[in-house]
């Protein structure tokens, strides 16, 4: 039931927006119970990429509160926004590689709080990504919406690269577009010199495609039972 069409501010969006509200406390509970127990911030950095994650499905949620004239005149520079902050939501998931055993804490302490931050932010990422389909899906036919899912996800599984193993950030479009500019084309131009490039973009895009289908399909499934 997490991802259905259902109209903007109906029950299910705000019972979907209580419950990531619910979740996302859980995990700045357990950032700020780490914290207090060990006296370190080793993990305060989760609480920014949270945010992150939120803003495209703050961006998606403003684009479906607008309706008619309003919503077209936003459907492009909102949507540009939205595709520039979205890969942050699934990026969570590469904080695994944070996983280590550390003094102060058990280690499935800290398994359970990045496990839930990454859970939030694929979440998060559905739920964004679902309300964009739908707007594209009513305006070009159910096929372009998927196609709009897939190319998104892909882009997305690219930008997790950039920022994974490169460092870039969102913002770098307009801080440091030069140098953001050069590693992208000359990804694109050298495709076979950066294999670990196009690996990470594919599976992970891969991954996050059957992982949204899946749950489109739990939400299909829910309202046709």
């Amino acid at each position: 039931m997490l991802l259905t069409s259902a109209l903007p501010l109906s029950r299910t969006r705000i019972t979907l927006m209580f419950v990531l509200a619910a979740s996302l406390t859980l995990s700045f509970l357990l950032v700020v119970g780490r914290v207090v127990m060990t006296g370190r911030v080793t993990f305060l950095f989760l609480l920014w990429n949270l945010f992150l994650a939120v803003i495209p499905f703050a961006l998606s949620t403003l684009l479906g509160l607008s309706k008619g004239p309003l919503q077209t005149r936003m459907l492009v520079p909102v949507g540009a926004a939205w595709l520039l902050f979205f890969p942050n939501a699934p990026y969570i998931l590469t904080d695994l590689f944070h996983l280590d055993s550390r003094p102060g804490v058990p280690l499935w302490y800290d398994l359970a709080l990045i496990l839930t931050c990454a859970w939030n932010g694929l979440m998060l990422a559905y739920a964004s990504l679902s309300d964009m389909q739908r707007l594209v899906q009513a305006r070009l036919g159910f096929w372009s919406g998927w196609g709009f899912a897939t190319v998104a996800l892909l882009l997305s599984s690219f930008g997790i690269y950039l920022g994974r193993y490169l460092r870039f950030n969102s913002w770098d479009v307009l801080t440091n577009p030069l140098t953001l500019f050069y590693d992208i084309v000359n990804r694109i131009l050298h495709p076979f010199s950066f294999p670990g490039t196009w690996g990470v973009t594919l599976v992970f895009g891969l991954f996050l495609l059957v992982g949204y289908g899946t749950v489109r399909l739990l939400g299909r499934a829910q309202v046709e039972a």
